[in-house]
């Protein structure tokens, strides 16, 4: 185990897949000279060169599109957002071809491809720069999405999303990247996609969450029990499609009560879809309705003191809490 952060983390997953596959590119805006815009391809350009990491120019329609050509041509390219909320301008490329050509094929072709980067509030760069699209992405059949809160899921989640055959959206928080964790060292480190990850066991409440919503949670939860006694089960989703659907009906019928926490707007969000999952498959095991604390239904804030009030805050999930004990 190495104590790495989670930037750390995907550099390192990033490196040793380049290493390990020929196949594998990097290629976004700044990448390469500039080392990307957070710094999670630094080393890599003079490490493996141009045709490796690759700078382009300042249009994600172009080089998204030039991404999804190259892997139905056999390559496994990366492409990095600078923002997801620039995903947009290449919806066409994402959501319509990547997605659906090994469906419209038969079979016979495939898009190893992996579309990376920040997606997230609470930076203060404004509405334009602040999307959370994991649902978007995750309504589009043929997409895989994961949202990695720690370093160490950050490193073995990324390496299976590169290995893999679909299309597979990386929703990463800006906020994490500094964030510091134990991390094998080992190059054949991976986390399959689909699986939630128990990371605090509780019998009274279970709360349900991804990204960085799982560090608020954890924080909730210990306070639960340090001011009232009360033994909360956290639960990281990790990977939103496919979803572990056993993991968490598993947590409800343990706790018997739920609360959801995502960065997502309400209206169509993710937690929409687990409430729906939960109370179709468990709902004889709830003592209390499901409750959800999700981001304000408004374009994103820039003032700080708004943004850090509309995104689930410790606060806000706690009094949802107590609603619910």
């Amino acid at each position: 185990m190495a104590t790495i952060t989670y930037r750390e983390a995907l550099n390192q997953a990033l490196s040793e897949e380049i290493e390990r596959d020929d196949k594998v590119v990097l290629m976004g805006e700044e990448v390469a000279q500039f080392k990307g815009s957070y710094k999670v391809s630094e080393g890599m350009l003079e490490k493996f060169g141009s045709d490796r990491i690759i700078d382009t120019p300042i249009s994600e329609a172009a080089f998204s599109g030039l991404a999804v050509g190259a892997a139905m041509m056999g390559m496994r390219p990366v492409v990095e957002f600078m923002f997801w909320s620039f995903c947009y301008v290449a919806f066409d490329q994402i959501f319509n071809n990547a997605a659906n050509v090994r469906y419209m094929s038969g079979g016979l072709i495939n898009v190893p491809i992996v579309f990376r980067g920040p997606a997230n509030g609470g930076t203060n760069v404004g509405a334009t720069h602040s999307h959370t699209p994991e649902n978007f992405a995750a309504n589009t059949p043929g997409i895989k999405v994961i949202c990695p809160a720690t370093p160490a899921d950050a490193k073995g989640m990324l390496k299976s999303a590169i290995r893999d055959n679909d299309p597979v959206c990386v929703m990463e928080n800006t906020i994490l990247y500094n964030l510091q964790g134990e991390v094998p060292e080992e190059n054949d480190f991976i986390i399959p996609l689909g699986k939630a990850n128990v990371v605090r066991e509780g019998s009274d409440l279970s709360i349900i969450a991804h990204g960085k919503s799982v560090h608020t949670a954890l924080e909730v939860a210990q306070t639960l029990d340090e001011t009232n006694k009360v033994s909360a089960e956290v639960v990281d989703l990790r990977s939103i499609r496919p979803l572990d659907t056993e993991t968490i009906l598993s947590s409800v019928r343990k706790t018997n009560r739920v609360l959801l926490v995502e960065e997502n707007k309400p209206f169509c969000g993710v937690d929409a879809q687990i409430a729906f999952l939960i109370q179709d498959q468990a709902f004889d095991y709830l003592d209390a309705p499901i409750k959800r604390v999700s981001a304000i239904d408004a374009p994103q804030a820039y003032s700080k003191s708004l943004e850090n009030a509309q995104i689930p805050n410790h606060d806000r999930v706690l009094r949802k809490a107590m609603e619910l004990i």
